[in-house]
C-alpha cells in the first residue's frame, strides 16, 4: 500500500477507535476538539445512542466556546433522551451563549412544566408569545407540546396566562392552544377560552369554529353544527374560510356537508381536488364518478398539467388503469411532472407491468432535471416495489442507494428503520428512527413507529409509553398511534385500559395488526369467543400479517 494512503487509513482509523468504543458502550474520555466531538456525536447518534450523542455534542460545544448550533444540538438530544442533569448543562451555556435566544426560553420552560414548576414557565412563555419575533410563540407552543406529558401543569399554565390575560391577540396561536388542550382532554379549559376568544375576536369567524370543535369534542355534534351553519352564507367570496369550514365539517366526520361547501364560490383545481377526497371518505363512487366526468367537459380539448394530474388521480381511484396511466403521461411538464411520474410506476405495478414499473422508478431518481424530492421519493418507490415482490435484498439496496444520495434524509431513515423492523433488526431499527427524531423531535410518525417497535419487541415498556404519548399530542385521533398506546398498555399488564384503546382503535380503522391486538387483549382477559370473532375479521383483512400469525395457534380450531 502506497505510503499516502496507509497514512490516511491510520489517521481515519484514529478517528473511529474511539467511535466504535462509545458504539460498545466502552468509557471513552470525550475529546476537546470540537470536529472530532462533533464527528464522535454523529456516531452515537447513527447508533441510537441518544444519551452519548448528546454527552459528545456538549463537549464539541464546551470546546468551541461559542458555536450556539452544538449546543442547542446537545441541549435537544439530552432532553430527547431524558438526560435531566445533562440537559441542564448543556441548557445553560447555550443560555451563556445567547441569552435571549427563543429556543433558550422555550426550552427552559419545557424543563420547568416537566417538573411542575408552573411559576418558573409562565413569565418565560408570556414573554414567547408576546415577542414581535412571529416564531416565538411557535416556540412557546413547542415547549407545551414538550412538556405534555404533565398534563396538569401544561394546564395550569395555560389557565394562568389566560387569567392574567397574557395571551396575544394572535387567532392562530388561539386555535392552537385549544387544538393542544383538546388532544390533552382538557375540554373544559377550552370551553373557558372560548368567550375570551369572542372577546378578543369578535368578528373573525375562526372562532365559531373553535367553539364548534371544543363543542364536538364534548359529543354536542347538534351543538357544534348549530354555531357553524350561520358562516355558510359567509363563504361563497371567502376561499379561504370556505376551505376551513370544510375542514370543520371533515374533522367532524360530516362529509357530505364538507362537500356541499367545498362546491360553493369560484372552483380551482384545489378545490376539486378536495370535493374529490370528500368523495372517496364518503366512498360515493357515483358522486365522484359525476365530478370525473364534468371535470373532463370542464377542461375541455385542452386540460392544464394540474387539470391532467387530478383527473388522473381520480380515474386511479375509479380503477380505470388506462385512463390513470395517460393522463400521468400526458402531464409533459410543470411542477406536477414528478408527481405524475411517480402515481404512474403505482399504476403500471397495479397492472402487473412491475419491471416497467421498476425501470420507470430507476428512470426517474437519474433524472437529474427533477425536483429532488421527487427523485428522493422515486428511490422511495423502487423499495416499496421490491418489497411489494418480496425482494427483501433489493428493497435494502435501493434505500441504501438512496441514503447514499440523500445523505441523512428523514423520510429514507424512517423507511429503513421500518424494514429493518420487518427484518427483525431492532438494534439498527432503532438507530434510524432516533436519528430522525433528532431532526424531528416532534414527528408523530417516528415517534410512534419507535415507540410500537419497543412496546412490541423489547421491554422498555416506559420509553415507548413516553415516545407513544408523545405522539397522541400529536395526532391524537390517528387509529395507528391509539393501536400502539394501547399495545404498550397491555404490555404494561393494564389489560382493561388496553381493551378501550384497541377497541377505538379498531372503530376507526379496520386493520387486521389492530384487529389482532384487540383479539390478543379479548384473550388475555378471557374473552375467547369475542376473541375469535375478531381474529376471523383480521384473518379476512390480511392473512399475512405478523401479529395475526401469532395468534393462529392459539385461536384456530
Amino acid at each position: 500500500m502506497p505510503h499516502s494512503l496507509r497514512s490516511k487509513s491510520f489517521l481515519l482509523i484514529s478517528l473511529l477507535l474511539p467511535m466504535a468504543a462509545m458504539a460498545q458502550g466502552w468509557p471513552v474520555k470525550l475529546p476537546v476538539e470540537p470536529l472530532q466531538a462533533s464527528l464522535q456525536a454523529e456516531f452515537a447518534l447513527q447508533s441510537g445512542r441518544l444519551d452519548q450523542a448528546a454527552a459528545a455534542y456538549f463537549a464539541a460545544a464546551q470546546a468551541s466556546g461559542r458555536d450556539t448550533r452544538l449546543s442547542e444540538r446537545a441541549t435537544r438530544l439530552a432532553i430527547l433522551a431524558n438526560e435531566r442533569a445533562l440537559a441542564e448543562q448543556a441548557l445553560a451555556l447555550w443560555r451563556a451563549q445567547s441569552p435571549h435566544a427563543p429556543g433558550v426560553r422555550a426550552s427552559t420552560a419545557a424543563l420547568a412544566l416537566r417538573d411542575g414548576d408552573v411559576a418558573s414557565a409562565q413569565p418565560l412563555l408570556a414573554g414567547l408569545m408576546n415577542d414581535p419575533d412571529p416564531q416565538a410563540w411557535r416556540q412557546a407552543l413547542g415547549a407545551l407540546i414538550n412538556a405534555a406529558g404533565n398534563r396538569t401543569a401544561v394546564s395550569e399554565v395555560v389557565a394562568a396566562l389566560l387569567q392574567a390575560e397574557q395571551l396575544p391577540p394572535t387567532m392562530e396561536l388561539w386555535q392552537e392552544l385549544g387544538r393542544l388542550l383538546l388532544r390533552l382532554d382538557q375540554r373544559q379549559l377550552v370551553a373557558a377560552m372560548v368567550p375570551a376568544a369572542v372577546r378578543h375576536f369578535p368578528d373573525d369567524p375562526r372562532v365559531a369554529l373553535l367553539h364548534a370543535n371544543q363543542l364536538h369534542s364534548n359529543g354536542q355534534v347538534e351543538e357544534a353544527l348549530a354555531v357553524l351553519e350561520p358562516l355558510q352564507a359567509r363563504v361563497a367570496g371567502d376561499v379561504a374560510l370556505r376551505n376551513a369550514l370544510a375542514a370543520q365539517y371533515d374533522a367532524m366526520g360530516q362529509w357530505a356537508r364538507a362537500a356541499q361547501v367545498m362546491a360553493l364560490g369560484e372552483q380551482s383545481v384545489q378545490s376539486w381536488g378536495l370535493r374529490a377526497a370528500l368523495l372517496v371518505r364518503q366512498q360515493d363512487l357515483p358522486g365522484l364518478e359525476a365530478l370525473y366526468e364534468s371535470l373532463v367537459a370542464e377542461a375541455g380539448s385542452q386540460p392544464d398539467a394540474a387539470q391532467r394530474l387530478l383527473l388522473g388521480k381520480i380515474a386511479q381511484y375509479l380503477l380505470r388503469p388506462e385512463q390513470a396511466l395517460a393522463w400521468y403521461r400526458a402531464v409533459a411538464n410543470g411542477p406536477e411532472r414528478g408527481e405524475a411520474q411517480l402515481r404512474a410506476i403505482g399504476v403500471l405495478h397495479h397492472m402487473g407491468r412491475s419491471q416497467q414499473a421498476l425501470q420507470a422508478a430507476r428512470a426517474l431518481q437519474d433524472d437529474v432535471l427533477m425536483d429532488r424530492e421527487i427523485r428522493r421519493d422515486a428511490y422511495l418507490a423502487e423499495a416499496e416495489l421490491h418489497g411489494l415482490l418480496r425482494d427483501p435484498r433489493n428493497q435494502l439496496q435501493a434505500l441504501t442507494r438512496a441514503l447514499a444520495a440523500f445523505p441523512g434524509e428523514a423520510a429514507l431513515l424512517y423507511a429503513r428503520g421500518l424494514y429493518w423492523e420487518q427484518q427483525d433488526d431492532v438494534v439498527r431499527a432503532e438507530a434510524d428512527l432516533q436519528a430522525l427524531l433528532v431532526q424531528e423531535p416532534e414527528s408523530a410518525a417516528a415517534l410512534n413507529a419507535l415507540g410500537y417497535i419497543l412496546a412490541d419487541r423489547t421491554t422498555r415498556y416506559g420509553e415507548a409509553l413516553s415516545l407513544i404519548d408523545r405522539a397522541r399530542v400529536a395526532e391524537p385521533d390517528n387509529a395507528a398511534i391509539i393501536d400502539s398506546y394501547g399495545w404498550v398498555l397491555y404490555r404494561l399488564g393494564r389489560h382493561q385500559q388496553a381493551l378501550e384503546q384497541l377497541q377505538r382503535a379498531w372503530s376507526l380503522q379496520r386493520d387486521a395488526e389492530i384487529g389482532a391486538h384487540l383479539a390478543e387483549v379479548l384473550l388475555a382477559l378471557g374473552e375467547r369467543q369475542q376473541a375469535q370473532i375478531i381474529y376471523r375479521q383480521a384473518v379476512a383483512l390480511d392473512p399475512d400479517s405478523r401479529a395475526v400469525q401469532q395468534l393462529r395457534d392459539r385461536l384456530e380450531p
